[in-house]
């Protein structure tokens, strides 16, 4: 059966252009994908997201199963923090990353990938047991990505809510045009941004609201072919591309987020073996010298050995180069190390880069 959000009338009477993504129908694009992309890193966009799972935990022992389940201190979150980490299994594959939302004392919200959703939600079920309380909320919410340097000044004339105080990773709670809204300065892109998570019910309201606000700023609606090109840019692995359950947050490039001293977690030894030096691959930015995309699966390259794979590759719309992911060997993975990707039988010589490939300008005001 096919999916669909709240907002997909919408998106049809916009005239989106559709595609399948985990089973739901989702806008790929409206206008064009490099147009929406430039849209975005230049003013504003918006996005529905919707599709993205909402599993609620709650419960005195809401934070011990966290904290057990996943690689980041959840002990370190305050009321309205949220935090990216990661679920691993037992052998430190990564099964899915997600934002963890705590919103009460004893209540937290992790937003999941939506084709991770239900294997995410029986393994915190399973492994939660009869602590703590999990609810698969996803039908319950619509989720929308404002992102843009003119995002603030977007959604500053729907609400009252202090943006200028709201920290990254941080959210709050309250009135976006009018409707109760969760609203985080989290994000896929590399630019400053919000999500903004509401009732299904309000969701078709709340997309005009913003939408509308987006485009007297110049912006534009994005769909998923936008939201992919730039969160490469911003180097970003993608959950099921980039990284998987043969693959750990460590050889992810991921290690910053694993907090090997908060005790033992699921998957953690390892990642800890792992850190003590047993790293032999990790995930880095790549950059060719000549045309060409680097695509999923293509072979990597250096001194005639074969050292690891290309994951994600295409040319950068804003910086007007070929860039991608790859693992490769370690030895092989510092900034400007030469290696070539093979396209197409034809090794093209390139060389690792340091990730994110873009970097937003900072703007006051």
């Amino acid at each position: 059966m096919t999916l669909r959000t709240p907002l997909f009338a919408a998106h049809h009477d916009a005239g989106a252009r559709f595609t399948d993504f985990a089973g739901w129908e989702m806008p790929l694009s409206y206008s064009g994908v490099a147009e929406e992309h430039a849209a975005v890193r230049e003013r504003c966009g918006c996005f529905d997201v919707s599709h993205m799972g909402e599993i609620e935990v709650r419960g005195p022992r809401a934070l011990e199963v966290l904290q057990r389940l996943t690689v980041n201190d959840v002990s370190k979150l305050r009321v309205g923090d949220a935090q990216y980490t990661i679920l691993c299994n037992d052998d430190g594959g990564v099964i899915d990353d997600l934002i963890v939302l705590r919103r009460g004392p004893e209540r937290y919200l992790l937003i999941v990938n939506a084709a991770n959703t239900p294997a995410d939600f029986a393994w915190i079920a399973a492994r939660a047991g009869e602590r703590v309380e999990v609810v698969d909320r996803s039908l319950e919410f619509v989720l929308i990505a404002l992102q843009g340097p003119e995002a603030e000044v977007v959604l500053r004339t729907l609400t009252p809510i202090d943006l200028a105080a709201l920290r990254p990773f941080a959210f709050l709670e309250g009135p976006v045009a009018g409707l109760d809204t969760v609203v985080s300065r989290t994000g896929y892109t590399g630019e400053d941004g919000f999500e903004l998570l509401a009732s299904a019910a309000d969701g078709p309201a709340l997309w005009t609201a913003i939408l509308q606000a987006v485009r007297r700023r110049g912006g534009l609606p994005a769909g998923l072919g936008a939201r992919d090109t730039l969160r490469l840019e911003a180097g970003l692995p993608l959950c099921g591309t980039d990284m998987d359950t043969s693959t750990t947050p460590l050889e992810a490039g991921l290690g910053w987020v694993v907090k090997l001293g908060k005790g033992e977690f699921v998957g953690r030894k390892r990642m800890a073996l792992q850190a003590a030096g047993d790293l032999r691959r990790r995930l880095v930015g790549i950059q060719l010298d000549e045309p060409g995309i680097p695509r999923h699966g293509y072979p990597v390259w250096r001194e005639g050995a074969a050292i690891g794979s290309v994951t994600s590759g295409m040319k950068s719309a804003t910086l007007g180069q070929f860039i991608g992911l790859a693992y490769v060997a370690t030895g092989s993975d510092a900034p400007d190390t030469p290696i070539a990707v093979e396209i197409r039988g034809r090794r093209v010589p390139a060389r690792v880069v340091p990730r994110p490939f873009y970097r937003r300008i900072r703007r006051e005001g």
